[in-house]
């Protein structure tokens, strides 16, 4: 009898915990974990130098503007949205050595004043930091001297980035619109071993891609 009783039981506890293991329902979605299980061991703090290229002008200008506000006494009238990809240089010259593009958008937020709302991206394209990028989200007081703006995050090398950047007109024309922006950074961030990651789409196969919401093919 004990025999049969233990021949049955093993099979009815072995049951019992795996119909237990299917059914069980998550309680949480979230656990602490430790920085050095994603590899990042030692936070530190960087300075990056270099210059902002924002071109009205000419045939290849890297700015467009989305809006058509109303004129105003101000270069650029309260409401109006710019799209940049504006290269980043190692010096202030227009044919210095490109590192990166600032890709965003910055809008008119002030009706007197030349105030804008920065929301861009550095994508950077050269040397240690290629393949990753910052995150600036924050106003710009065009008509200071030097204008800051908070940094409020990154990916690769940058992951877990926090810090600011100061800014300043290298150059401006104000009749064109053409700016060259000296940019110093210093952000605080983990140090991780990074490699910039490749497409998974050629150039001449993202050109047959069809727009949603155009429901047509790219032209170019």
């Amino acid at each position: 009898m004990a025999k049969f009783f233990s021949t049955l039981f093993l099979p009815l506890t072995l049951t019992f915990l795996f119909s237990s293991l299917v059914t069980a329902k998550p309680t949480s979605y979230s656990q602490r974990i430790s920085p050095t299980s994603l590899g990042f061991h030692e936070e530190k703090l960087t300075h990056l130098h270099f210059y902002f290229h924002d071109v009205v002008s000419g045939p290849n200008p890297t700015m467009l503007i989305l809006t058509n506000p109303p004129k105003s006494k101000i270069g650029l009238p309260f409401g109006t949205v710019v799209a940049i990809e504006d290269p980043l240089t190692l010096g202030p010259e227009p044919d210095s050595k490109v590192i990166g593009t600032a890709q965003g958008i910055y809008t008119s937020v002030c009706k007197d004043e030349m105030q804008l709302m920065m929301v861009m991206t550095f994508a950077f394209t050269e040397g240690e930091f290629n393949g990753s990028t910052l995150s600036v989200l924050g106003r710009n007081l065009i008509e200071i001297p030097v204008r800051e703006m908070p940094i409020i995050g990154g990916t690769g090398a940058f992951r877990f980035a926090r810090g600011y950047a100061q800014t300043n007109f290298e150059f401006i024309d104000f009749s064109k619109g053409d700016a060259i922006v000296e940019y110093n950074v210093y952000v605080s961030h983990y140090s991780t071993a990074y490699s910039a990651p490749t497409k998974s789409f050629d150039d001449d196969g993202l050109k047959y891609m069809v727009d949603p919401l155009l429901n047509q093919r790219s032209a170019n």
